[in-house]
């Protein structure tokens, strides 16, 4: 194969990249806030129940759960599971949910009471409070570990090959074995370097326009 036929190939597998990457950050940023809601909350059984949650989550191998939420529906309920980038997908949002709750959580509590304090004297509700005082401070605070996080997401993706899902590094070991070509398999880092160089210009643009408040 050329190297072009090849570029073409991984192109194909790193589309799957984008679209597990994409689907997870758009439904695991807010679930993850859900769930720092959760283990920030007053009542305490719901409190519990959300750190046990992040908890075992955090304690266990993504490619672990990627394997559990495809194979066990069908081995412990006979409800085989039929679209693996869904299970993919799932596990994914899973995940990351909980570990950007914790970083939410950290941005949050990282905000002084006074604060707090001060908007309840003006009679602003906690909601308002945190719309209005709280929220872009606490962005700010979590910029650099939730860009981390992001950028080993973008890594993390190539996880989904364990169920079998044609992504960049999937279709680079495709190559390797139809062709005996090793080269496409160090090509792939190419396009996590590209991608992450992006996000990184990004994220930094992103600190730039937040250093007008110094918090």
């Amino acid at each position: 194969m050329s190297f072009w036929e090849v570029t073409l190939e991984l192109l194909k597998g790193f589309q799957a990249t984008v679209i597990i990457f994409a689907g997870t950050l758009a439904a695991a940023l807010p679930l993850g806030l859900a769930v720092c809601f959760g283990s920030m909350c007053r009542f305490a059984p719901l409190r519990w129940l959300t750190r046990t949650f992040i908890w075992i989550i955090r304690g266990t191998p993504l490619m672990l759960q990627v394997i559990v939420v495809y194979y066990v529906p069908g081995l412990a309920f006979g409800i085989p599971i039929e679209n693996r980038l869904g299970a993919v997908l799932a596990a994914f949002i899973i995940n990351y949910a909980a570990y950007f709750s914790e970083i939410y959580r950290g941005g949050i509590e990282g905000i002084p009471q006074g604060q707090w304090e001060a908007g309840q004297v003006l009679g602003m509700t906690r909601g308002q409070i945190f719309r209005k005082v709280v929220l872009l401070q606490v962005i700010k605070r979590i910029l650099a570990p939730m860009s981390n996080e992001i950028i080993t997401l973008v890594k993390d993706t190539s996880l989904a090959r364990v169920i079998g899902i044609g992504e960049v590094i999937r279709a680079a070991q495709d190559i390797t074995t139809q062709r005996a070509l090793l080269w496409p398999l160090f090509y792939t880092g190419v396009f996590y370097l590209v991608f992450n160089g992006g996000l990184t210009l990004l994220f930094g643009w992103a600190e730039k326009k937040l250093n007008y408040y110094k918090g």
